[in-house]
């Protein structure tokens, strides 16, 4: 199939050879104008870019875009999205001045999650997640990471991950699954935190390997969560199953969760609200991720990741949705976009690279998605002719976005 009449085609990489941009090459976004774009129905990956001087002649069925802008799909390396029921209360305790802490030592937060997902079924698990998934992919998306961390027992992490499978398997949007056990010590284990650790590390961590359910695992690594020490156990547990780390940290603290993610070799160390410069200069040196989170902090009303300085000091940055039901209820990744600018201070060229190929890169999928060239997945949306980049995030609320395509297909 054919697109045509491309305006300029954004994320262009024709030699199929990015996986990330970091340092000076952040700062710019490959284009194309007049261009098309050609991809293989069956199989949903591109098979030739140009310009229209060497354009195949459009046959019936191929797709006029109009003169409107195409961007590569964006890539969310961050969500929550398998969760039951909603926490509205806690947004009217949030308006009250509570903060996260103060909620969760009162009982809600990740383990009111834990409460209403106990009581729900896989079926019923997987139907809400499937609606947002859905509309995360209408508004743009085409990777997603999905974890667990909402069961907190054996037996109900691994049906938040069965689902997550499950969803992996009816969309055509790439999906990969990370195993987030250690998000909050489960109700049954108050007061005896070594001892969840080591159901983490001895029964969760072997009953996901046995059934295949995870690429990845993470660790809530921050003030009142887990320690660095702990994060550093079950990552070395983990990596002996071969799931490699993408991990929580400094959040809430400075609490060596960036420390102990780089120390394994982790894909990602995500939030990093309150990393400070010894942090950020460890990410420089490391191929770990930067993965920032504008909309938890945007609300629940935290600071904003250093994503402007950890980027100017050469860190690979991904800013990512942390789609979840307590502190960032929303996987508009365009919205993303638009924070990135607005509260981080990103170009709009670096807030584009940050949602497109670091979150790919962030996910492990940069080989595939992030980008659009030949051998990359035809993942992508299409807007109308915009007067700048910078249009698409400064319009955060205005529809611009004519249709979606993921693997080709449109959603």
């Amino acid at each position: 199939m054919l697109i045509y009449n491309i305006g300029r085609l954004w994320g262009h990489d024709p030699a199929g050879a990015l996986r990330y941009r970091r340092g000076a090459d952040v700062n710019a976004v490959e284009y194309m104008e007049h261009a098309w774009l050609e991809f293989d129905a069956q199989t949903g990956l591109i098979t030739g870019t140009g310009t229209r001087k060497a354009m195949p002649a459009p046959e019936e069925g191929d797709l006029d875009a109009r003169g409107g802008w195409v961007f590569p799909s964006f890539c969310d390396s961050h969500t929550h999205v398998i969760y039951a029921g909603s926490r509205e209360g806690e947004f009217r305790d949030k308006i009250d001045g509570l903060s996260y802490e103060e909620i969760a030592q009162r009982g809600g937060g990740i383990l009111n999650s834990a409460d209403r997902l106990h009581e729900a079924t896989e079926d019923e698990l997987l139907a809400g997640a499937m609606e947002r998934v859905e509309a995360m992919m209408h508004a743009g998306t085409g990777a997603i990471e999905i974890k667990s961390g909402y069961g907190l027992t054996t037996a109900d992490e691994l049906k938040m991950l069965r689902v997550a499978a499950r969803i992996r398997e009816s969309v055509e949007a790439e999906v990969k699954i990370t195993f987030l056990g250690a998000h909050a010590v489960g109700r049954a284990y108050a007061g005896r935190q070594g001892e969840y650790v080591d159901l983490v590390i001895g029964e969760m961590l072997p009953a996901v390997a046995a059934e295949g359910l995870a690429e990845y695992v993470d660790v809530f690594c921050d003030r009142g969560f887990f320690s660095a020490e702990e994060t550093a156990r079950i990552l070395e547990a983990a990596a002996r199953y071969g799931l490699r780390g993408k991990i929580h940290g400094d959040e809430l603290a400075r609490s060596g969760g960036t420390e102990a993610a780089v120390g394994a070799g982790a894909l990602s160390v995500d939030h990093l609200e309150n990393a400070g410069e010894a942090q950020i200069a460890l990410l420089a040196g490391s191929e770990t991720c930067a993965t920032m989170l504008p909309g938890a902090s945007f609300f629940s009303g935290l600071p904003y990741g250093p994503a402007r300085r950890a980027m100017d000091e050469g860190c690979i940055v991904a800013l990512a949705s942390d789609y979840n039901p307590g502190s960032s209820p929303s996987g508009d990744m365009r919205m993303v976009m638009s924070l990135g600018c607005i509260k981080m201070k990103l170009t709009p060229e670096r807030a584009l690279n940050a949602t497109t190929i670091n979150g790919a890169y962030a996910m492990g999928v940069s080989d595939i998605c992030g980008a659009l060239g030949p051998g990359r997945a035809a993942n992508f949306f299409i807007t109308r002719e915009l007067p700048d980049l910078a249009y698409l995030p400064y319009a955060y609320t205005e529809p611009l976005i004519r249709e979606c395509r993921v693997r080709g297909r449109k959603v």
